[in-house]
């Protein structure tokens, strides 16, 4: 087992946190990345925000580009109603088997179903292999340059409908241009935009949602 920054995060809330308590995990890696080591975690200042934004949207089926160490999938999730889902999709083997290891800690694994692979690849496959008709909520947190393409990606695959709700970290720092102008511009979305910190620091940042109009 690599000792990795993402290991020492599971490590320290393995052996800090409660078990099948999700807040408490949460709790455990805001406490460590903001005292020991930063990591790119939604963090607590702006998973505020999405945890506002979840519950307006109330969402059934939710999808998340970025798992990471599964902060977010753990945030998210403890939120969800019963028999609601998360599919969550990480590039990065040695992320996805840690978040998978998180999410099980956590107790949320009856709602969160980790996916790896490229989102690209895994996006067009959601209908078919994973059950999915549209998606009511969308967290966008894996590469500033992948979110405008992948936006395009989930409505050329049909999986957006009048309504569905995405939101994308890190759209200030370090900077998701390309994703901004089309959602601002293409006259396909109505967007709010919330300014915010960069996780466990005071450089700015913001999130943006774009309600989908269908």
């Amino acid at each position: 087992m690599a000792d990795t920054k993402e290991q020492r995060i599971l490590n320290y809330v393995l052996q800090n946190a409660v078990r099948g308590d999700p807040q408490s995990a949460i709790d455990a890696i805001d406490k460590y990345c903001g005292e020991k080591e930063w990591a790119m975690h939604v963090g607590d200042e702006k998973g505020a925000i999405v945890d506002k934004v979840v519950t307006e949207t109330n969402p059934s089926t939710c999808l998340e580009l970025g798992t990471y160490c599964g902060y977010s999938a753990v945030r998210v999730s403890r939120l969800l109603k019963s028999g609601a889902q998360l599919l969550t999709i990480e590039n990065c083997p040695p992320h996805a088997a840690i978040a998978q290891q998180m999410v099980d800690f956590a107790g949320v694994q009856d709602k969160v179903k980790v996916l790896q692979g490229a989102s690209q690849e895994i996006i067009p496959k959601l209908k078919k292999e994973h059950g999915v008709d549209t998606l009511d909520f969308v967290f966008i947190d894996h590469w500033g340059k992948g979110y405008a393409p992948d936006t395009k990606l989930l409505e050329e695959c049909g999986l957006l409908k009048a309504g569905s709700v995405l939101l994308a970290d890190n759209v200030v720092y370090p900077g998701a241009p390309e994703f901004l102008e089309y959602v601002r511009n293409s006259g396909r979305y109505d967007c709010t935009h919330f300014p915010s910190h960069l996780e466990y620091s005071t450089k700015e940042d913001a999130l943006e949602k774009a309600v989908y109009r269908g």
